[in-house]
């Protein structure tokens, strides 16, 4: 019997900000061309947007004709996906700057225990062993977009609506909220928990907006979403950030550590942060090494001068 299961996809270069690269080669590999034009215009919204936003992509893919469930998967559905003829989009950590990046899975390999990732180039594919591969996928609670056309979105039985529906809402809120429409992204988060109460990336991102209204309610939510997902990266991350900015450098300090030790890659700007903590606790060993990693990662970093500045005077 085989052991490797994959997809062929079509070569796809043209992407932006509303139109992801991902989007772009799924679309294409269902027979559907989506217009970079429309994609161009709707991304006047967004003006200095780091990155993509997947649900404009989504969004202009159901336009032209596609459909779309946006789930908690696992490893054995997405075998059944790609078993099926279906990619799968995957929400993975980011790296340096970035703090997420979707993922296109086009194939597994049984005996060698990896998963094969879309690059856009004539006979190449990504390759990571599974056990990384779900570690780092479970960081964002294992979310996964399915884009296909409808009499074959039929066919897929096993995922929960409501699940699907909180997702989906969860994506739209982040939508809202670089549209600088924060009410109506907080009440599509609370539409989100209201129908998934377990939603722990609806917790999450209600978290981060709280966060960033310097309100103590972010504790609930961070801590929450750690419940739900004990392996929530951003949810450690963020607890960090909202007792720095709180000054409770031994709370912030332990935070970032719990979200380092999950993904030592995962965001430069950690070691950066924690580095401020342990500063602030005298700890100067400790914060020179954090400043040093933070430029390792990120050395053309906009702030650069200022950390090798304080790195030499520590």
């Amino acid at each position: 019997m085989e052991s490797i299961h994959t997809l062929s996809l079509p070569i796809v270069r043209e992407e932006n900000v509303c139109l992801p690269l991902v989007i772009n080669a799924v679309s294409k590999y269902w027979g559907v061309d989506l217009p970079l034009t429309e994609a161009i215009e709707i991304a006047k919204k967004y003006p200095g947007a780091k990155g993509s936003i997947l649900i404009e992509g989504v969004e202009l893919a159901e336009r032209h004709g596609l459909s779309s469930v946006i789930l908690n998967s696992s490893l054995r559905e997405l075998r059944e996906m790609i078993d099926m003829g279906i990619p799968l989009i995957v929400i993975l950590p980011g790296l340096k700057d970035v703090v997420q990046h979707a993922s296109l899975v086009v194939g597994y390999d049984e005996m060698e225990r990896t998963i094969f990732h879309y690059i856009p180039e004539p006979d190449k594919i990504g390759v990571i062993p599974e056990e990384k591969f779900d570690q780092q996928w479970a960081e964002d609670d294992r979310l996964a977009v399915l884009l296909m056309p409808q009499d074959i979105m039929l066919e897929i039985k096993f995922y929960d609506k409501n699940k699907s529906e909180s997702n989906r809402l969860c994506f739209s809120a982040e939508k809202m909220r670089l549209e600088g429409k924060i009410e109506d992204s907080l009440q599509l988060l609370k539409e989100a928990l209201q129908i998934n109460p377990s939603n722990s990336t609806a917790t999450c991102l209600l978290a981060g907006m709280l966060n960033d209204a310097n309100s103590p309610d972010a504790i609930k939510y961070y801590k929450q979403s750690i419940e739900l997902n004990p392996s929530c990266y951003l949810a450690y991350r963020g607890l960090g950030n909202y007792y720095l900015k709180m000054r409770d450098y031994p709370s912030a300090e332990k935070y970032y550590t719990i979200a380092i030790d999950i993904n030592p890659q995962r965001f430069a700007a950690i070691y950066k942060n924690r580095g401020i903590a342990r500063l602030e606790q005298k700890n100067y060993p400790g914060a020179k090494e954090d400043f040093k990693k933070y430029l390792e990662q990120v050395p053309a970093a906009r702030d650069a001068a200022s950390v090798i500045q304080a790195i030499k005077e520590l």
